[in-house]
């Protein structure tokens, strides 16, 4: 055996014990956590995942409407509104979700009376992922050929009628995949919503943790609760990929 192997021989003996030694103060540790303390706030968990799971599929069919509207938008053939939708996704992609959850709450629903945490919440993710949204439908949109536009002028089709019939049809195969995408991104934005106080799943988890004093037996549910959601979604995502990857 060469010193070369040798070299790995003892590098490959020394992670084993350091794995094996992590597994066992692993075990040990699990041994003395407070599950029992925890479980007792397990209807906490339950809401907050439920919560998460419809904010998330609220804020999902809003921003799809929002990113519609933005890629039309841009497309118009009115300047306004053509600035309009691009100053939109260019203000919303260039700055935090945190910072606009902050001043759209706290500045611009105070400033309209709007009162109610969840819809404000749900309307400012809305709007954020919409902008991401948008840029997906214009991609999908700018994927047709411009000659099967021309056929459709050509034969007479109005604008509302080549959106329905020629570009639709082959835009949404470029949009499902990505769309998939940001439905598991929704979800895991959702949970900056509980800084405004709104009862989702990782508010659950800080309550049951300043409940308990148990912090990994608290936020390990949490990370499992949100890898059930997002989890699916991914998957799904990776399918509608490879389902449309050679398709024009």
């Amino acid at each position: 055996m060469t010193r070369h192997h040798t070299i790995n021989a003892v590098i490959s003996v020394l992670l084993a014990a350091a794995l094996l030694a992590a597994a066992c103060f692993a075990v040990l540790q699990a041994l003395s956590w407070n599950w029992s303390g925890v479980w007792a706030y397990r209807e906490v968990f339950w809401r907050g995942w439920l919560n998460t799971i419809w904010i998330s599929a609220a804020a999902l069919a809003l921003s799809v409407l929002l990113g519609l509207l933005a890629a039309l938008g841009h497309r118009a053939p009115y300047p306004a509104l053509r600035w309009l939708s691009t100053g939109y996704v260019e203000l919303i992609r260039g700055t935090p979700l945190l910072v606009q959850l902050l001043i759209l709450f706290y500045v611009v629903a105070d400033a309209v009376g709007l009162q109610n945490r969840y819809t404000a919440g749900i309307v400012i993710l809305s709007i954020f992922s919409g902008a991401y949204i948008a840029e997906m439908i214009r991609g999908g949109i700018e994927s047709v050929g411009k000659s099967q536009l021309e056929s459709a002028r050509a034969i007479g089709l109005t604008r509302f009628q080549t959106y329905r019939h020629v570009i639709f049809p082959q835009a949404i195969r470029h949009i499902l995949p990505p769309l998939a995408g940001q439905a598991a991104s929704i979800i895991k934005d959702s949970s900056l919503l509980s800084i405004l106080g709104i009862g989702e799943f990782t508010l659950a988890a800080q309550q049951v943790n300043s409940a308990t004093y148990s912090t990994l037996e608290s936020y390990l549910p949490l990370a499992v609760g949100y890898l059930a959601l997002t989890l699916p979604v991914s998957l799904l995502a990776r399918h509608l990929e490879r389902k449309y990857r050679y398709e024009t």
